[in-house]
């Protein structure tokens, strides 16, 4: 029996040495897939020099729930976003986003708040121990290993906190350096933990972008994908005040209509919704209707359109170029931009490195040059001279 008991020992600490070796990059490469077999747009020599002198940003990636593990400063074969693949990619400003709880199960329809799968990933990724049981803790984390990179890049990211932080990266490429600005932000407000105060933690640390909700409804009120489908809480309403009042970007991505209604009513922005589609493009439930996209244009909102087929109904990058169009038929040349949701745990139909397709494809579908501008960052860069402090 002791021989047996010393075995199954042996054994566990094997099986658990290969999972906490293996098993965050079998995730990551399992989770954060890529469209297969898609026939590549022809980038032609307009489409690539176009692409060239573009400002491009997106503005929801969620690379720093696995870059404990995999470094983004690295070149990788897997996954959608690295630093080489946003130099390859001439993008200039990405959005880091922070996920600190997600259900089990989770889908667009209806989802509760009794489980949780990133207690494990930050287990197996060995997260500091102070982020096992705290929301709040994962996002400050995430926040530091951003900090880190950027410490740790030479030179090659910058860490947008304020309008002088943005002005210095647009500086740095116009003398012809690719730098990249690197703004952090939150899938939803659960890290709050139903503290206001800790909003000011998040913020100290270099949060630019706030969502309210996530995949399920939190104390700030109800989920585009939760139970009750309910709008702002007193609570909700408190933190959206004081996000208006300190000048952040609030991200509507993932609200329920109501809430998204309601934070329309109470604040004049500065509005995002970070990744998304349009309802009347394509019908699902992860997407707004197209009467409450206009009323977030028309307090000054952008909209930026994701590139995963759930918000397209397509795995192609024409049909990321057709909502694009779609957008800027509905609500404006001046108020779309990107949002791929790259490293979501969703199939993306292109990474960082492959922006010049896109380009191509706005082309096709009878954008024009100046419209491109805007949409893949122009209109990013003049929002964010606004909003930031």
């Amino acid at each position: 029996m002791k021989k047996l008991a010393l075995g199954l020992a042996a054994l566990f600490s094997i099986v658990l040495i290969a999972v906490l070796a293996l098993g965050p990059e079998y995730a990551d490469k399992s989770i954060n897939r890529v469209v297969q077999g898609r026939q590549p747009v022809t980038v032609t020599a307009e489409a690539k020099a176009l692409n060239d002198r573009l400002t491009i940003m997106d503005w929801h990636a969620d690379t720093l729930l696995w870059d404990a593990r995999r470094n983004m400063l690295r070149s990788h074969d897997y996954g959608h976003v690295d630093v080489p693949k946003l130099k390859a990619g001439n993008i200039a400003l990405q959005m880091f986003t922070t996920v600190t709880k997600s259900p089990e199960g989770q889908n667009y329809e209806e989802n509760d708040a009794d489980s949780d799968t990133i207690t494990l990933l930050a287990k197996i990724q060995r997260w500091p121990l102070r982020t096992w049981d705290s929301l709040l803790e994962r996002a400050l984390f995430q926040a530091q290993l951003l900090a880190q990179r950027v410490d740790e890049s030479g030179g090659d990211m910058i860490f947008v906190r304020s309008r002088d932080d943005l002005e210095a990266v647009l500086t740095a490429r116009s003398d012809g350096r690719r730098v990249i600005g690197a703004l952090l932000g939150t899938e939803g407000l659960h890290p709050l933990e139903g503290e206001l105060e800790n909003l000011d933690k998040m913020e100290a640390v270099g949060f630019r972008m706030f969502g309210l909700t996530h995949f399920f409804d939190n104390e700030l009120g109800g989920s585009l994908h939760g139970k009750t489908k309910a709008g702002l809480t007193d609570f909700g309403r408190a933190v959206v005040q004081k996000l208006t009042a300190d000048g952040m970007i609030i991200d509507l991505a993932h609200a329920s209509e109501q809430m998204a209604w309601d934070t329309l009513a109470i604040s004049d922005g500065p509005f995002v919704v970070s990744h998304t589609g349009f309802k009347g493009h394509c019908e699902t439930q992860r997407n707004f209707p197209d009467d409450l996209m206009k009323a977030i244009v028309a307090k000054g909102g952008l909209i930026a359109v994701g590139a995963w087929d759930e918000v397209t109904c397509a795995r192609t990058v024409e049909s990321v170029a057709a909502s694009i169009r779609y957008g800027v038929t509905l609500v404006g040349e001046d108020n779309v931009v990107l949002g791929s949701d790259w490293d979501g745990a969703t199939e993306a139909i292109f990474t960082a490195d492959q922006m010049a397709e896109l380009t191509a494809a706005l082309l096709d579908v009878g954008l024009t040059p100046s419209q491109i501008e805007k949409v893949m960052g122009g209109n990013s860069v003049a929002f964010l001279r606004k909003a930031l402090r």
